[in-house]
């Protein structure tokens, strides 16, 4: 057993926390049911604090591959050309919430076009999902600033829907699905799964994946065995039991309510781990029209970034999944 051990290809993956983050789920079930050793990979976790911190590894050397969103790797991640970075596996198109309207507020919400003069809720400011709640008003003509957008903190904004002091909200799961479940909110805008984004926006977008440095890139073999492992990871996730799913994984990522947010995550990733460059250049687009991105940042164009032709082969041979 320690020659098996010993012959393992060493990798390690820095995670944007928190630790139950439902986007980077996939990456730990890999690493709890021993799917990534199973391909040969010895690969080590390491949960930084948001989004920044994972793309800020890759920048410093401190990983080999990270899981984050497009906009942190461009904005906190490499800079040079030669280091540039490359997306590897995409997890999500959009952050999995939903734009909610208290039951209490259903008469005064209908649509996008009732939120000017309205107070919406966030989850923090600046938060990932706020850039895609400025594009949906975008492509209904309007503007945030029509509107008071107050910040609570996830379990203050859920206890803000549950009241009726927001009129709507940007709410992540499995909070979203509990609230509409529980009857206190319905769906104004849904954007947990890809076939959600496409609909609401008309497109296909990118927001979680997972990177490599250009010129640190690990050797395509070993990223073909990475994608075989999370591609089983999110096969899991979408037909194993959840409470068998959920027992698995570390009591730091499985949380109070590990079993919920394995349901939750079933259908919120992108088919088969592949992005598009027409995905890539949507977002940036979308990322642009937030806020402009450093003038330091070298940005590749969309073919550019994209890495994942060993992706392709494990999809390719479909048997030696």
């Amino acid at each position: 057993m320690l020659g098996v051990i010993l012959l393992l290809q060493s990798l390690v993956l820095a995670i944007a926390g928190p630790a139950t983050s439902p986007e980077y789920l996939p990456l730990r079930v890999a690493a709890a049911e021993g799917l990534f050793t199973r391909e040969g990979l010895n690969v080590t976790l390491r949960t930084t604090r948001a989004e920044p911190g994972a793309a800020e590894a890759l920048v410093q050397g401190q990983a080999d591959l990270v899981a984050t969103t497009l906009d942190s790797i461009l904005r906190f991640g490499p800079r040079t050309v030669s280091q540039g970075p490359r997306l590897v596996f995409g997890l999500t198109a959009a952050p999995p919430v939903a734009l909610l309207v208290p039951t209490s507020q259903a008469a005064i919400v209908k649509s996008l076009n009732d939120l000017p003069g309205t107070r919406v809720g966030l989850s923090s400011p600046g938060a990932p999902e706020q850039m895609w709640f400025g594009w949906l008003l975008a492509r209904s003509g309007l503007s945030i600033a029509q509107m008071w957008v107050v910040s609570y903190g996830n379990r203050g904004l859920v206890a803000a829907m549950e009241s009726g002091d927001v009129h709507s909200g940007m709410v992540h799961d499995p909070a979203a699905t509990r609230l509409v479940a529980d009857g206190q909110a319905r769906v104004l805008v849904d954007l947990r799964t890809p076939a959600a984004v496409s609909q609401a926006l008309g497109t296909l977008t990118l927001n979680a994946g997972v990177f490599a440095r250009a010129d640190r890139r690990p050797r395509d073999r070993d990223l073909t065995a990475f994608a075989r492992a999370v591609l089983a990871a999110e096969a899991r996730i979408a037909t194993a039991p959840v409470d068998e799913l959920a027992g698995h994984l570390p009591r730091r990522a499985a949380g109070d309510d590990a079993a919920i947010r394995v349901e939750g995550a079933r259908q919120i990733y992108l088919p088969d781990g592949l992005v598009t460059a027409d995905q890539v250049r949507e977002t940036l687009t979308l990322i642009r029209a937030h806020q402009p991105l450093p003038i330091t940042s070298r940005v590749p164009s969309p073919e550019e970034l994209l890495h994942v032709e060993p992706l392709r082969r494990v999809l390719s041979a479909p048997t030696k999944r």
